[in-house]
């Protein structure tokens, strides 16, 4: 049974025939992608305040030192990423802050807010009038919480990390698989494209690695909302004193992923924090968001590829190198593809009905300002060498 399962009511189907399966797996045993895609983003960690305190984390801050980004702060961040081409807001913020952050909460209700949740939603409008998709991670989440910023994000996402209790999430705030995949499913219900993944290397085993990502699999099949699977080693840092993952560790966990997923999903292996160019052959098709702009704040230790590495990495695969929108291709209405945002009716080629993209983020997309075709050249031609060619 999965740590939390029955308290958040979440019930996967994993035979022990399908992790078998999966343990069989090896690099040989899946393909080459036929091309290489990357996101242009900019990464604001909306606050540092966490409820939890995982032994390998160092984004989160005590009570007394976590800190909230200001509206001038966002504004100016997502402002400079729109200069720099970039089409994407990453939002971070530690898990729902419990009360000990009582300055957090302070500060939100000088914004103006009673919860991080409603300051978030600011946060993407900011992103949004400023030119970027917003891509929020905000940990785990209620219904109600998703729902409130749901409209304003063009996609969302969550790392599952694993399925196992492990002592690196323990403590008196324990992460909860459970609710983890509950977040997974309600993103799913709401119909919002979705992000997760796992993290290798955190105590858990080979079985662990297997049942997770047939855990994310079972609920992908019932919404078909999963966009991307992260493969994730942990690294080295000032909180983290265990290994890293091998590159053998790598290689295998990354074939699992792309075995056990449809072709659809994408497997991304973040290139700061792997040797991605060594997994190519291993079925990632994504190297995830890169900034231009700003750090790595969950992982300030490991900078940022410069785009030219990137391209480096898909020429030594013998593969193109595109570039994408924070909400993959195919959840983008059909209309808004190929670089035409009109639909021949004159208007804005938006279709309410769209099950995955809001009117809002539709509307962003088919906007006849700098942005919008800045949005649409990304989905019809892939990188933009020159921003200034905007």
């Amino acid at each position: 049974m999965i740590p939390g399962a029955a308290e958040y009511d979440v019930d996967v189907e994993i035979s022990d025939a399908a992790v078998e399966r999966l343990l069989a797996v090896e690099p040989d045993d899946v393909e080459s992608a036929e091309a290489l895609s990357f996101a242009r983003n900019v990464f604001l960690p909306l606050t540092t305040a966490c409820r939890y305190t995982c032994t390998y984390c160092t984004y989160f801050d005590p009570p007394g030192e976590a800190t909230l980004m200001t509206p001038e702060d966002i504004r100016d961040v997502c402002e400079r990423g729109a200069d720099a081409g970039c089409t994407e807001a990453l939002f971070t913020f530690g898990d729902d802050p419990d009360d000990r952050y009582d300055g957090i909460y302070e500060q939100l209700d000088e914004l103006g807010h009673d919860s991080i949740h409603e300051y978030l939603r600011e946060a993407c409008e900011i992103a949004l009038d400023a030119g970027l998709l917003p891509h929020a991670n905000p940990g785990d989440q209620t219904r109600e919480q998703m729902e409130t910023v749901a409209d304003v994000n063009a996609s969302m996402g969550v790392m599952l990390e694993t399925t196992a209790d492990v002592a690196a999430h323990a403590g008196p705030r324990t992460k909860s698989p459970g609710q983890r995949l509950d977040t997974i499913r309600t993103a799913g219900e709401l119909g919002v494209p979705f992000t997760t993944g796992i993290l290798l290397g955190i105590g858990e085993d080979w079985e662990d690695r297997a049942e997770s990502l047939l855990a994310i699999r079972d609920l992908h099949e019932r919404y078909g909302h999963v966009q991307e699977i992260i493969v994730q080693p942990v690294r080295e840092n000032e909180r983290w004193s265990g290994d890293s993952p091998g590159l053998d560790m790598l290689r295998r966990a990354t074939a699992m992923a792309r075995a056990a997923m449809p072709p659809a999903v994408s497997i991304q292996v973040p290139p700061n924090l792997a040797p991605a160019g060594e997994v190519v052959d291993c079925g990632i098709d994504d190297l995830g968001g890169v900034s231009p702009v700003t750090d790595d704040h969950v992982n300030p230790d490991y900078a940022w590829p410069a785009l030219d590495h990137l391209q480096t990495i898909a020429d030594e695969a013998g593969v193109p190198l595109r570039e994408r929108l924070p909400v993959y291709e195919r959840f983008v209405p059909p209309q808004l593809r190929g670089g035409a945002a009109e639909d021949g009716s004159g208007a804005t080629g938006v279709r309410a009905e769209d099950p995955w993209l809001s009117e809002r983020i539709q509307r962003a997309i088919a906007s006849d300002d700098d942005a919008g075709r800045r949005y649409r050249r990304v989905l019809a031609n892939g990188p933009i060498a020159d921003p200034s060619a905007r």
